[in-house]
């Protein structure tokens, strides 16, 4: 469904990502990793059309997104790791407002807006100024969003920020089903044990070059290590974080300087 084919991005000729390439199937969870500057928000933005790529192509259902973006936004559900969202507007407006510039009909809209707010326990504050709500009901607002005109590709960016327990079960559960329903995931998070629980498949990237494309339990066998973080810590060849924390604590009890 969606392709990523041999695709850079360069910023003044040094490569954010550089030569990309996967295949997003129809009904798979894919986890894209990587530590903070990696170039993931780099190819996040490549596939949903913010930014254009240096070189290599994006396809979705073999055709190049660029040839008709409003198209293949039409197919797209992004929720971004940034809650971006008009404040003034109550969440129910809010959803309105992305359903009419999606076109879809007001009665629709209305329906759908309503039921989805009530699913994800916004249904009281439905009629608030989203100024007024908390970072886990925003969250929510902008899930809400992205379901809303039943797009065949997600993109999920870290979607369990300032979610509670509860919601965040929810989440996980429902992953599962949009996967049933056919439905191709992009799933970005650095909580590594949610993705290895329920991604098919991850690619995890290192200064912009993909190291590993294979199924948790693939990555843990190949590497005989225990779990996806181990292998993620290995794979980016990050620091030993137990030394570096046992270091922090020493320079936190310095009660003078010398």
């Amino acid at each position: 469904m969606l392709e990523v084919k041999n695709v850079t991005k360069r910023y003044r000729t040094i490569p954010a990502v550089q030569n990309v390439s996967f295949l997003l199937k129809q009904g798979e969870i894919l986890g894209y990793l990587g530590p903070n500057g990696s170039g993931k928000s780099t190819t996040v933005k490549m596939i949903t059309g913010m930014i254009e790529p240096s070189d290599g192509v994006i396809l979705f259902c073999g055709k190049n997104i660029h040839d008709d973006l409003a198209g293949f936004r039409a197919h797209l559900g992004y929720v971004p790791e940034e809650a971006q969202v008009y404040t003034h507007l109550s969440g129910l407006e809010y959803l309105q407002l992305v359903g009419r510039l999606r076109g879809m009909p007001e009665k629709l809209i209305d329906t759908k807006a309503r039921g989805l707010l009530q699913l994800f326990s916004l249904e009281a504050s439905q009629y608030s100024a989203i100024s007024d709500y908390s970072k886990g009901m925003k969250q929510r607002v902008l899930l809400s969003a992205a379901l809303l005109h039943d797009p065949q590709l997600l993109i999920f960016d870290e979607p369990l920020s300032g979610l509670d327990a509860v919601t965040a079960r929810l989440f996980k559960d429902l992953l599962v089903l949009l996967a049933r329903e056919g439905k191709a995931i992009l799933y970005i998070s650095h909580v590594l044990e949610v993705v290895e629980r329920v991604c098919d498949r991850v690619i995890i990237l290192a200064k912009g070059n993909v190291v590993a494309d294979a199924s948790p339990s693939q990555l843990t066998e190949l590497t005989s290590l225990p779990d996806l973080e181990s292998v993620f810590a290995q794979l980016v060849q990050q620091t030993d974080t137990e030394q570096v924390a046992r270091d922090l604590v020493q320079v936190m009890k310095v009660n003078h300087a010398q």
